[in-house]
């Protein structure tokens, strides 16, 4: 499988103030896989409102929107799709003779996963975190007709997403909590890597266990979770279909379960 580059070649890209190889490799993998002539790359823009003007003069066809941009990119585009108005930003912008409309693919990823694992609309959600992609998750578990309680240290931000959405808001997890959704760095690769988001005796209380840190998909909450026998919902599942719902978004083309996995399996590697 080779990309082959020439005049006609369609560019997508990533914005981020520190990008990851997971999405070049992702979609350039599957661009090969299914022999379209596009190119994926990432950036770490020094100028936002610059780049997005680059986006749309160069007619670059889409761009995934990471940290710290995507409230940034709102008021340099043309219009908002509901997954992105839902909850004030964008992760994705796709470029449509120079008209620029925003989406936010996670919140569809979670939407998504939600109904694919058939999750009781009636649990009560304890959610662990308070940033970006918690305003996200919340947005889509709501929508979906769950009701919990927001977990952060941070009760500015902790209330405040609790408060949009009608949840409660607390420092501690509840005894009465039954999906368990950690959106905190815990777990992830790098300083936090064996911290477990949530104890084994909330865990043991729970009937689902949800863990949107990616890398890596083994998390030490996924590994308890699995170890205690309870369904899990990873990190994986969600950057995959994330970037998934992207593809389609920049390509018009929806690719088989199977080359989703494959082009994660690929993006995964070290």
């Amino acid at each position: 499988m080779v990309n082959i580059v020439d005049r006609d070649t369609q560019m997508c890209m990533s914005l981020a103030a520190r990008p990851s190889n997971h999405g070049v490799r992702f979609h350039n993998w599957l661009y090969a896989e299914l022999g379209l002539n596009y190119i994926y790359k990432s950036f770490a823009p020094s100028d936002i409102t610059a780049a997005i003007a680059g986006m749309r003069g160069l007619g670059i066809r889409g761009a995934g929107v990471s940290m710290p941009f995507k409230q940034d990119v709102i008021g340099l585009i043309d219009e908002l799709d509901p997954s992105a108005a839902r909850i004030n930003s964008v992760n994705t912008i796709v470029n449509t003779n120079g008209h620029l409309k925003g989406y936010n693919t996670d919140y569809l990823a979670v939407a998504s996963l939600l109904k694919t694992h058939q999750v009781d609309p009636g649990l009560k959600v304890a959610i662990r975190g308070s940033g970006g992609m918690a305003n996200a998750v919340v947005a889509a578990l709501a929508d979906y007709g769950l009701r919990g309680t927001v977990v952060a240290r941070n009760h500015n931000t902790g209330a405040a997403l609790a408060g949009r959405y009608e949840w409660d808001y607390s420092t501690e997890v509840p005894t009465d909590a039954e999906l368990l959704v950690n959106v905190t760095p815990l777990g992830m690769a790098g300083a936090d890597e064996h911290v477990q988001a949530f104890s084994d005796e909330e865990i043991s209380r729970a009937t689902i266990v949800f863990d949107c840190v990616a890398y890596p998909v083994q998390t030490p909450l996924i590994q308890a979770a699995e170890r205690l026998g309870k369904p899990v919902i990873t990190g994986g599942e969600v950057i995959a279909l994330q970037a998934a719902e992207q593809f389609v978004l920049y390509t018009g083309i929806r690719p088989t379960e199977a080359q989703v996995m494959a082009a994660e399996e690929f993006s995964q590697q070290d």
